[in-house]
C-alpha cells in the first residue's frame, strides 16, 4: 500500500502523487472500501479516485535514483519493438504502454526513432499513430526519470543522450 505523499506510476496516466487515502461518500461506492486520491503530475487540477485494492490498472512505485541510473545505463542494450504487420502495430504499442514498464517505454521510443529515420530516408512522413505513441512513451518515461533524478523533464532527453555517450 502506498502512503499519502508518495509518487506512483498509475497506468497510462503516468506519474501521480497520492494526495489522500480515504473512503468515498458517494452513491454506489462501498462505505468501507479505501481509495487513493491521485493527482497526475502533468494535470495538477485533475483528480483520480481508484480503489487501494484495485487491480485493473497497474500501480507501482516510481523508480529510485539508483534504478533510474541503471535503466539509463542499459538503454543501449534494450531491444527495439519490431512489429512487421501495420495492422498489429498499434495494438502492440497499446499493450506495451499498458505494462507501465520503463524498459517497455524505451522499446517504443527506440522503435519509433528508427521508424522515423527510415521513413524520412524514404521521403515519407512519420505517421500520426507513431507520433502519438512516441509522445506518450516519452511523457511517461521522462516524467518518471525527472522525478527520480531531480532533473527537469524538459532536460531529460539531453541528459539521457549525454549519459549514453559516456558508456
Amino acid at each position: 500500500m502506498f502512503e499519502k505523499g508518495d509518487f506512483i506510476v498509475y497506468g497510462n496516466t503516468g506519474v501521480c502523487e497520492v494526495k489522500d487515502i480515504t473512503t468515498l461518500d458517494m452513491a454506489g461506492a462501498p462505505k468501507n472500501r479505501l481509495y487513493y486520491i491521485l493527482s497526475p503530475s502533468h494535470r495538477k487540477e485533475s483528480k483520480i479516485f481508484t480503489p487501494v485494492d484495485g487491480n485493473k490498472t497497474v500501480m507501482r512505485a516510481v523508480l529510485t535514483k539508483e534504478e533510474a541510473d541503471v535503466l539509463i545505463e542499459n538503454i543501449p542494450v534494450i531491444e527495439e519493438l519490431w512489429v512487421g504487420n501495420d495492422k498489429l502495430r498499434e495494438e502492440k504499442y497499446k499493450e506495451t504502454m499498458r505494462s507501465c514498464d520503463c524498459k517497455d517505454w524505451i522499446k517504443i521510443i527506440k522503435t519509433l526513432y528508427m521508424r522515423k529515420k527510415e521513413r524520412i530516408a524514404q521521403g515519407k512522413k512519420t505517421t500520426a499513430m507513431d507520433e502519438k505513441y512516441l509522445r506518450m512513451a516519452e511523457e511517461n518515461l521522462y516524467s518518471e526519470l525527472s522525478l527520480a533524478l531531480g532533473i527537469p523533464k524538459e532536460q531529460m532527453e539531453e541528459y539521457i543522450i549525454k549519459c549514453i555517450a559516456k558508456v
